[in-house]
């Protein structure tokens, strides 16, 4: 799977059903589903590497109201991952943005079942519960450079 096509899918999501995420996603779960399953897991490689960039310092500071301040107070890593899916939710244009300006990350929001794209077309493709692990991780903190 190429970039191009990574970002052809994620354009399907249907955002008039904003608030049942499901619903949202569903488009592309039908349309990755169509694909191969190397074509799955090339899908949720490239879906790691996107989160995983967005895992740093920078970026956690500018997520709004649960930013990163330091070390010393609480923040949480899965409020972050799930803020870094809205990023690529949204699509290319602003993924490039929010990456090379991390200021203009949106603040307050997340959108979990971006992670459950690749799994669900795997699913229903083949039957089988998934369990595809990605070369690099996309969990917070698991970009070591971006958090020195």
């Amino acid at each position: 799977m190429t970039e191009a096509a990574f970002w052809m899918i994620i354009a399907l999501f249907d955002w008039s059903h904003e608030g049942n995420d499901e619903a949202v996603i569903e488009p592309a779960v039908i349309e990755l589903s169509k694909k191969s399953i190397d074509e799955i897991f090339q899908f949720e490689e490239i879906l790691a590497q996107k989160l995983h960039a967005l895992d740093n310092r920078a970026h956690a500071k500018e997520i709004g109201e649960e930013s990163y301040i330091n070390e010393n107070e609480y923040f949480s890593p899965d409020s972050f991952l799930y803020s870094r899916c809205v990023v690529v939710a949204n699509g290319q244009d602003l993924y490039s943005e929010v990456l090379s300006n991390p200021e203009s990350f949106p603040k307050d929001m997340e959108f979990e079942s971006l992670l459950y794209v690749g799994s669900s077309a795997y699913e229903r493709k083949t039957g089988k519960e998934y369990n595809h692990v990605t070369t690099l991780s996309y969990e917070t903190y698991s970009n070591i450079a971006g958090w020195k």
